[in-house]
């Protein structure tokens, strides 16, 4: 661990952990559940974003308002996000105003009310939320494609959950799964920027102190299916996202899969990108990602193309797919690693990322992974390591999610013939 990262576990299990900044003038803090859309049962999909929707709702010593007011009257910021297998609480201040953050986020995690009066207007918000998500093909097609990779469990489950879950999801099942997930052992308190570890753990031992024990139930393990999602829909695009099974945070096909991502379709250099859009003129959009989880991953491409350029547009791709397995030049490989690496150090410029990153490293590894080993870990991927990779991950069933006017979009069985032939 560098000079600049102090860890601390307190006895409650609650970890602290803090990166400290000297060039800057602010201070981000963030406190990092380790609970999300996976640890949901499901009746109570969509309880992680509704909880984060009520956190800013009211305390027993704040309305919805003064918690806004409060932030915004020293120019600060607050958000929170929910994620598969995190939600996350967090704050930019100037760094005299840190103490102001901590209680904030202190305050929403330990003493919500979850008003019957709020949680009826905000059901309403996330039902419109929902609504727009389905209005968006662009959007919405990953939360089908995530089915189809994960289908009838906790991790193919929509993150804002269904409308019919929201409808019904009555104020204990969100403070029983408050109850359940919310606890210290589960927490980690994060900070980033001019600031010091003991101020941070005094803030900390000041304001999470009620944070109530808990023993939750593991998760549901992810089991990968795969399988085909089509929508017939009045669009002028047909959106595509075309996934495969993929590396786990601590697989060892981590960091070259990842490479795989940024070599394939991760940039206007990329061999999606080149053949796809300059070449062909398929598409405005394609790119590939790659989304690691605890156990599991998947790894994907999403194009958005017309009707006539669709039925071009897979075989291409699947094209792309196939030769990347047998065909990658160390000029590509070094231009991937070179991107990899200075977005990596670029995001480190940012308490908010630096904030998070930390957090998500205590969450994962039980530890912060030093820069250094990171750089080094993507320095040591060979053409080999990303030719296996994409063996690995291309020969396994596929999943495909279509919407739009899809009448040209091949089969799922069709695109697996061709990768494994």
């Amino acid at each position: 661990m560098s000079e600049s990262l102090r860890l601390t576990t307190l006895p409650s299990g609650l970890v602290v952990v803090t990166d400290h900044m000297p060039r800057v003038e602010t201070v981000s803090i963030g406190a990092y559940v380790h609970a999300g859309t996976r640890h949901e049962s499901a009746p109570e999909n969509g309880a992680s974003h509704f909880l984060e929707h009520m956190a800013f709702k009211g305390t027993a010593r704040r309305d919805a308002a003064a918690i806004a007011r409060e932030i915004e009257n020293v120019g600060g910021h607050i958000n929170a996000y929910t994620a598969r297998e995190q939600t996350a609480y967090y704050c930019k201040v100037l760094k005299e105003d840190v103490g102001l953050a901590a209680d904030i986020i202190g305050d929403i995690l330990c003493h919500s009310t979850l008003t019957p009066e709020e949680l009826e207007r905000e059901r309403g918000v996330i039902l419109q939320e929902i609504g727009q998500a389905n209005d968006t093909p662009d959007d919405i097609i990953f939360d089908h494609f995530q089915h189809a990779c994960f289908p009838e469990q906790a991790m193919g489950r929509p993150t804002l959950g269904t409308e019919q879950t929201i409808e019904t999801m009555k104020r204990e099942a969100l403070t029983g799964y408050m109850a359940r997930h919310y606890g210290p052992s589960r927490t980690v308190v994060a900070a980033a920027g001019a600031v010091s570890h003991e101020a941070v753990l005094e803030l900390v031992q000041a304001h999470f102190a009620d944070l109530p024990q808990v023993a939750p139930p593991a998760p549901e393990a992810a089991r990968y299916l795969g399988g085909e999602y089509r929508e017939e829909r009045d669009l002028d695009q047909v959106h595509l996202v075309l996934g495969f099974p993929s590396a786990h945070y601590t697989d060892r096909d981590h960091y070259p899969v990842l490479l795989l991502s940024t070599l394939l379709g991760g940039g206007m250099s990329s061999r999606l990108f080149q053949e796809i859009r300059e070449r062909r003129g398929l598409v405005y959009s394609i790119y590939s990602f790659a989304h690691p989880y605890q156990d599991s991953g998947i790894f994907a491409l999403y194009a958005g193309t017309g009707e006539e350029q669709a039925a071009e547009l897979v075989p291409v791709a699947v094209e792309e797919l196939r030769r990347v397995q047998l065909d990658v030049t160390q000029d590509e490989l070094d231009r991937a690693k070179a991107q990899l690496r200075a977005s990596l150090l670029m995001s480190l410029e940012s308490t908010g990322s630096r904030c998070e990153q930390i957090a998500r490293h205590i969450q994962i590894h039980g530890r912060v992974i030093p820069i250094e080993e990171t750089k080094a870990r993507i320095a040591a991927v060979t053409v080999e390591d990303i030719q296996r990779a994409a063996h690995r991950l291309f020969r396994a069933r596929p999943t495909l999610a279509a919407m739009g006017p899809i009448g040209r979009v091949p089969m799922l069985d069709e695109i697996a013939g061709k990768l494994a032939a």
